[in-house]
């Protein structure tokens, strides 16, 4: 069978007519679903499940990711949860924060290094707004919460304007092996507009010292959609990207949610392309991308086909989460500072988005927990379903039957009526035991998993979501 991924179909009338507002399912529910009604007692409940169930440690390791909210620019299209700030007397009290509350979630799976983890993601803001001497205690603080499992991945999220020459040599010999550049676009009339100006020097240097310092792969973050962007002006970016050979790209659309994101408001409108110029750049980057021999993984991400998540989804492992897609199916993932989101068990949790109310809880020996959700056997159905959709462009109804104990048909029915309207737009093909992805449909397989999305069904109107093109 070829490669899930190996043919891709851009069909502009299917994207005009399907270019909905949508989810991006990072999880389902997604997190817009999560109740207050779901707090600490609900967190350490499902801890000690798992501590209880015997399922912590070597057998089933956990996946951790670490909000870093610092910056000390802001960059106006940015709709992180992010901190702008100069002073690292706050990032030292955070660090001290982040410690205390690996300790108690540590010590509700059974204490110190009970636990192991195969996965580690530092996330932001800026990750490295924290100095070496930061990184490295933090780094100590985890390891000492939890033990790192032999052949562990440990990824960040960086920004080449705040690495120093030797950065990497550092996070290389910490065990880091994983690196995500923010890039967004080269263009200086671009970079201007956004508030994020970067050379292509600095970017080149960051990845070749990454790669000396035994980093196995490296991805680099782009935007289309931004303010002044051209066919032309994007196209010599992807050029410069091309050249850097990273090992993976991320091709994001800017969603323009001013009322949302404050920094958002200081973008020009009248700047921001039009939407048939978004889509022509979106298919200029696919077809160079392609061409450079990147397969289109899904949801806006490209790998060579040597890289670990090309290999997931050839052999059907694919798996995606709150960090996009992953290797690692099966893992909790524990998330740690201000609105990290994490899932353990049939659950999902967030932390509290607001600094002061983080610390109060820290401080008040409590877990940060703001929100989360209980999943019903329904939920877990229907994730089992996207997932599949998302990762591999195809389901397998019979494995579905056989996992769930159901009769797919009868319980999707309205489902799969709707489907059939997919499918005479040529975005699904439905053979008698599986449903597929085509490749005219690839673009827009989040229209597809909107089709199974009860929740999405049942409060759509309310639902305020980036478009899916």
């Amino acid at each position: 069978m070829p490669h899930p991924s190996s043919e891709l179909v851009i069909d502009p009338i299917l994207i005009r007519k399907h270019d909905v507002s949508g989810p991006r399912y990072t999880s389902y529910p997604t997190a817009d679903r999560f109740v207050e009604a779901y707090g600490e007692g609900s967190l350490r409940h499902r801890l000690e499940d798992r501590a209880l169930s015997g399922v912590a440690g070597a057998g089933a390791p956990l996946s951790l990711y670490v909000h870093l909210p610092f910056c000390d620019t802001v960059c106006y299209y940015c709709g992180c949860n992010k901190i702008v700030t100069r002073d690292h007397g706050r990032s030292e009290k955070y660090i001290n924060s982040l410690g205390r509350e690996m300790a108690m979630v540590a010590g509700a799976l059974g204490g110190p290094r009970a636990a192991s983890y195969s996965q580690l993601h530092w996330g932001g803001g800026t990750p490295t707004f924290l100095s070496a001497g930061e990184m490295r205690a933090l780094l100590g603080l985890i390891d000492a919460q939890f033990g790192r499992a032999p052949g562990a991945e440990l990824s960040l999220e960086a920004d080449p304007r705040r690495v120093e020459p030797g950065r990497m040599a550092v996070l290389g010999a910490l065990g880091f092996n994983r690196l995500s550049v923010g890039v967004q676009d080269f263009d200086p009339r671009v970079q201007q507009a956004v508030h994020r100006v970067q050379s292509l020097a600095e970017t080149r240097r960051m990845v070749g010292e990454a790669r000396a310092s035994g980093f196995r792969s490296v991805n680099l973050d782009l935007i289309y959609g931004l303010p002044l962007q051209t066919l032309d002006s994007f196209g010599a970016t992807l050029d410069k990207v091309i050249e850097l050979a990273p090992d993976r790209v991320a091709l994001y659309n800017y969603a323009h949610l001013p009322a949302l994101f404050k920094p958002q408001r200081r973008i020009r409108e009248a700047d921001l392309p039009a939407a048939e110029t978004k889509l022509q750049i979106l298919t200029l980057a696919i077809g160079r991308l392609t061409r450079a021999g990147y397969l289109y993984i899904g949801m806006d991400h490209f790998a060579r086909p040597g890289d670990e998540l090309a290999v997931a989804q050839s052999q059907g492992r694919l798996h995606r989460n709150f960090q996009g897609y992953s290797t690692q199916a099966g893992s909790d993932m524990l998330g740690f500072g201000v609105s990290a989101i994490g899932s353990i068990g049939p659950s999902y949790y967030q932390n509290a988005k607001d600094l002061a109310a983080y610390t109060a809880a820290i401080d008040g020996g409590r877990l940060p927990v703001w929100r989360g959700i209980e999943l019903t056997v329904d939920d877990l159905v229907r994730r089992a379903v996207i997932q599949a959709l998302i990762c591999n462009f195809r389901l397998s109804l019979e494995a579905i039957e056989l996992s769930w104990l159901i009769d797919f048909r009868k319980v999707f029915a309205e489902e799969m009526r709707e489907l059939r309207r997919l499918a005479d737009d040529g975005l699904v093909e439905l053979q008698p035991d599986w449903i597929v992805v085509t490749p005219r449909g690839r673009l827009l397989v989040r229209s597809v998993c909107m089709v199974f999305d009860r929740h999405l069904r049942e409060q759509r109107r309310r639902a305020a979501y980036s478009r899916v093109i």
